[in-house]
């Protein structure tokens, strides 16, 4: 048969397949007509059965279901059995997920994905009531107030955590390294996250904090460091992107590209191998130069990834902390008619040096150990600071000590990346004569 024939052909039997007329016409078998098919590359055997199994669920199942059901539920298996990232949009989801870019929706604040059947926690949103409720990248969902998630697809549970704002859930949370569950009660908030933060921790030392990445992320964080510059030169920079779950991808590039004065920052890579997209940065370093650490830990993914590994790559920035998550595919929303769409997996992130996130993450320079605020104090010494009434240094080198011990209390990897940035604006300094 001609291929010319073939879409013809494919039409007929995919027309046929989704009429709502009896589907006994399809078990038909013309071995001529199915030959030519199979030459042509149509599933005519798959196409036949699924035509069966629908019309034996339509004749037999105990309660009558309606086709429309039947039909989406079958359009979302078929997505759901590819990867844990592609997924069919209803209409009230495709509005979520174009709300969600724009820094403003309705939920917990938690970005999941799907693990032997449970749903795991990528990580919290900074200031979200998930976050405030010591959720935890890692951490797995097992039930949702009354519903156990084994056996729900993951659009089926994120379903259930949504809700009116102001209404209650409940959700039964194992932690990694605990035996047992424990129930944790949630409010649901409209989630307005304002993706980019900044402080100076020492003079000339500044902080620059992203949760995530959103269409306006790269000149938030260009108009921070702008801030931090306004009163002391900054003289290095901690990027943390720690449980940043992803986002836009021009946000991560944009974001990027503050830092690098030229190069190429991500590329991906389709199916089709002419398919490359190269994103390179512009000339220009709103640093200039001035020494930069990135700090990750196994929450940041996607496009906190492609960030880190960038900067990495270019020998640009030194990244500490902990291995990434390793989400490295590209996702493209499709829109379908009657506001449907299809979040399609359609290609994979690379590195500028051709390294593939996925399944992989980006390792970092300096690996920083997780420890608890407990495990901090155990390790600090009692030196004479410590004793009561004791003597101030005229020099107030005591305030100093005191102000690095809180912050090695409260966030112990934040001080170890500030040390190292330290280190490295020492070593650039210019020798005294």
């Amino acid at each position: 048969m001609p291929t010319t024939i073939l879409p013809t052909l494919r039409s007929i039997l995919i027309s046929g397949l989704f009429a709502l007329a009896p589907f006994s016409a399809l078990h038909a078998q013309d071995p001529a007509l199915d030959e030519q098919a199979r030459q042509q590359g149509v599933p005519v055997d798959e196409l036949r059965a699924f035509a069966e199994v629908m019309e034996r669920i339509r004749a037999t199942y105990i309660e009558e279901v309606d086709d429309n059901e039947l039909l989406e539920s079958a359009i979302r298996g078929m997505l759901n059995e590819l990867d844990p990232h592609s997924s069919y949009l209803t209409p009230d989801q495709f509005e979520d997920l174009q709300v969600t870019t724009t820094g403003e929706f309705g939920g917990l604040g938690i970005e999941v994905t799907m693990e032997d059947g449970f749903v795991k926690v990528i990580t919290p949103i900074d200031d979200t009531p998930a976050s405030e409720a010591g959720i935890q990248a890692g951490d797995l969902i097992l039930k949702i107030d009354d519903t156990f998630v084994k056996g729900l697809t993951l659009s089926e549970a994120i379903e259930l955590m949504r809700g009116e704002i102001g209404t209650k859930i409940t959700l039964m949370v194992l932690s990694e390294g605990e035996e047992k569950p424990r129930q944790v009660s949630l409010t649901r908030d409209r989630i307005q996250t304002h993706s980019v933060k900044s402080k100076m921790l020492e003079p000339g030392l500044g902080y620059l904090r992203i949760s995530q990445f959103q269409n306006n992320t790269g000149e938030d964080a260009r108009k921070e460091l702008a801030k931090l510059n306004k009163d002391t030169p900054l003289t290095g920079l901690i990027l943390d992107l720690r449980n940043n779950p992803g986002g836009v991808l021009n946000g991560a590039v944009e974001v990027t590209d503050l830092f690098l004065d030229n190069g190429l920052v991500v590329y991906t890579q389709g199916r089709d191998k002419t398919s490359r997209n190269d994103l390179e940065s512009r000339p220009g370093d709103a640093l200039n130069g001035k020494p930069l650490v990135v700090l990750v830990n196994g929450g940041s993914a996607s496009a906190s990834e492609i960030v880190a590994g960038a900067l990495q790559d270019q020998k640009r920035a030194v990244v500490v902390g902990n291995r990434t998550f390793g989400k490295g595919s590209v996702q493209s929303v499709l829109p379908l008619s009657k506001d449907r769409a299809l979040k399609l997996t359609t290609a994979r992130y690379y590195t500028p040096k051709g390294r593939s996130i996925q399944a992989e993450g980006i390792e970092p320079d300096i690996e920083v150990d997780v420890v608890t605020k407990l495990e901090v104090r155990k390790d600090m010494y009692l030196r004479e600071a410590d004793l009561p009434r004791h003597l101030d240094n005229e020099n107030g080198g005591s305030e100093k000590q005191q102000k690095a011990g809180s912050l090695a209390q409260e966030d112990y990897a934040l001080a170890q990346a500030l040390s190292i940035l330290k280190g490295i604006v020492l070593t650039q300094r210019p020798a005294m004569p």
